[in-house]
C-alpha cells in the first residue's frame, strides 16, 4: 500500500497554543502601533488592544473642570438676569403629593383647592395671620378643583373645610389638566419620582438655572413662532407665570409685570383660550352634580365645602360673562349644591386690584385679597374664625397705587 496521505484538516496537537505561533506579540508594543487579532492566532478577541500614549491626564481634567464651571457660572449669571430666581422651587406632582399627604394626619382644618387664580391669589402667611390657621394648598395650575374635590370626597378622611377656587369656565369642564398626574403621583409616587424631587428641591434653593424654562432647549424651541402652516408650536403655550416656595407658596413671576413682550403674549393667550372653553349646558349640568356629590360626601363625615371666585380683568371679565354668565355657572353651582361662597365682584375691597396679566393678581394685591375673601368667609362659615392676632383689615389703597388728585387753582 502507497504511503497516506497527510489529513487536510490538522489534528489539535498542531494548533499553536494560544498567544503562540509566528505572528504571536509578547512584551509591550513599540509607541504608536497597535495589536490585532491576527496577532493573536488562537484568542478569540477581535478587539485591538493599543497602549495609551502618556498625556498629562491631570492637567486635561483640570482644564475641563474649569471649563464647565465657567459656563455654569455664565449660564447662572444669565439666568439671574432674565429674572430667574433662586429657591424657585418649581411645582413637581410630588410636591403636591407632600401637601395632599398632610391632609391624612388629622391635624390640618383647611385645604384650598381649585385652579392657578386661588392658588396665585392665596397668600398663605396672610391667611394663617387672619384667621390662626394656615391652609393646605392643593390648588393646581393648568386644572380646576372638581378632581382635587373628589378625590377627597372619596380617598380621604379629611374632616375640615375644603375651600374651591373657581374660574368659572375651568370649573365647568370635562378635562381636568395638570391634576391628572398629582392624581397619579398620589396614587403611586416612586422611590424615584420622590428622590428627583428632593434632590431638585435642595438644588434649586442654591440656583436659579435649573429652573425647566431656563433650559437651553427651552430658548431654543420657542424660536419657533408657530410660521409653518398647520403647525403649532411652543410659542403658542403659556410660557413661565409663577414663583414657587415652600408649602407651594406660589405667586406671579415679577417679570410678567415689567417685561412688555411677556405681558402681552400672556394676555394674549389668556384671550384664546378662554374664549375657546364654552361650557354647554350638558356638561354644566353633569358637574353640578359632581360637585353636589362630592360636597355631600365630605359633609357626612363631618366637613365643609365653601367656594371663592377671584378676580379677573376686562377684557377677560367680559369673555367668561359672555361665555358662562354668572347666573348659569357660579350663582346655580351654588343654588344647587347648597353651598355658600363670597365672590370678588360682591367684595368692595377685592375690586380695582392689579391684575398684570388680566388673570392673575399682583403678590402685593394677593395678600390684599387673602385678607378679604378670607374675612368674608368668616362671615358665612363657622369653620373659620378671626384669630384675636389678627393684625388690621387691609384696603385695595395697600397694593393699588393712589391717582394723585388735580391740583386745585383757587
Amino acid at each position: 500500500m502507497g504511503q497516506a496521505m497527510p489529513s487536510s484538516i490538522s489534528s489539535s496537537e498542531d494548533r499553536p497554543e494560544p498567544g503562540q505561533g509566528p505572528n504571536a506579540h509578547h512584551g509591550p508594543l513599540a509607541p504608536g502601533l497597535r495589536l490585532t487579532a491576527s496577532d493573536r492566532p488562537g484568542i478569540a478577541q477581535p478587539v485591538p488592544e493599543r497602549d495609551v500614549p502618556p498625556h498629562p491626564w491631570a492637567r486635561m481634567a483640570l482644564i475641563v473642570l474649569l471649563l464647565v464651571a465657567v459656563v455654569t457660572v455664565a449660564w447662572e449669571y444669565k439666568m439671574r438676569g432674565l429674572g430667574y430666581q433662586v429657591g424657585d422651587l418649581g411645582d413637581d406632582p410630588s410636591a403636591w403629593v407632600a401637601q395632599r399627604r398632610r391632609l391624612e394626619t388629622g391635624r390640618e382644618a383647611i385645604a384650598i383647592v381649585g385652579d392657578s387664580r386661588i392658588l396665585y391669589d392665596t397668600n398663605l402667611d396672610r391667611f394663617q395671620a387672619v384667621a390662626g390657621v394656615r391652609p393646605v394648598q392643593l390648588a393646581i395650575e393648568g386644572s380646576n378643583g372638581l378632581p382635587v374635590l373628589e378625590d377627597i370626597a372619596d380617598h380621604s378622611t379629611f374632616k375640615g373645610l375644603v375651600i374651591v377656587g373657581m374660574a368659572d369656565q375651568s370649573y365647568f369642564r370635562d378635562r381636568i389638566g395638570n391634576a391628572k398626574e398629582a392624581l397619579k403621583r398620589w396614587s403611586f409616587e416612586s422611590p424615584g419620582n420622590y428622590l428627583g424631587w428632593r434632590i431638585s428641591d435642595l438644588l434649586r434653593r442654591h440656583s436659579a438655572m435649573l429652573d425647566p424654562d431656563a433650559q437651553l432647549s427651552k430658548f431654543v424651541a420657542r424660536t419657533d413662532q408657530d410660521w409653518r402652516p398647520g403647525v403649532q408650536g411652543p410659542y403658542s403655550d403659556v410660557w413661565k407665570l409663577a414663583i414657587n416656595h415652600d408649602d407651594r407658596q406660589t405667586w406671579i413671576w415679577p417679570r410678567i409685570e415689567s417685561d412688555r413682550y411677556l405681558h402681552a403674549h400672556a394676555i394674549a393667550r389668556w384671550m384664546v383660550i378662554f374664549d375657546i372653553m364654552k361650557p354647554k349646558p350638558d356638561m354644566i349640568a353633569k358637574v353640578i352634580v359632581r360637585t353636589r356629590t362630592a360636597v355631600a360626601k365630605i359633609r357626612a363625615r363631618g366637613g365643609e365645602v365653601v367656594f371663592v371666585r377671584p378676580p379677573s380683568a376686562e377684557p377677560l371679565r367680559a369673555l367668561e360673562q359672555k361665555n358662562l354668565p354668572r347666573a348659569k355657572g357660579w350663582d346655580a353651582l351654588l343654588r344647587a349644591t347648597p353651598a355658600r361662597g363670597v365672590h370678588f365682584e360682591d367684595m368692595p375691597d377685592a375690586q380695582g386690584l392689579i391684575l398684570p396679566e388680566i388673570s392673575h393678581l399682583s403678590r402685593p394685591c394677593a395678600v390684599v385679597f387673602t385678607d378679604v375673601y378670607v374675612r368674608a368667609l368668616a362671615g358665612i362659615t363657622p369653620r373659620i374664625a378671626i384669630s384675636p392676632s389678627a393684625p388690621p383689615a387691609l384696603h385695595r389703597d395697600r397694593c393699588v397705587p393712589a391717582v394723585a388728585k388735580p391740583q386745585s387753582n383757587s
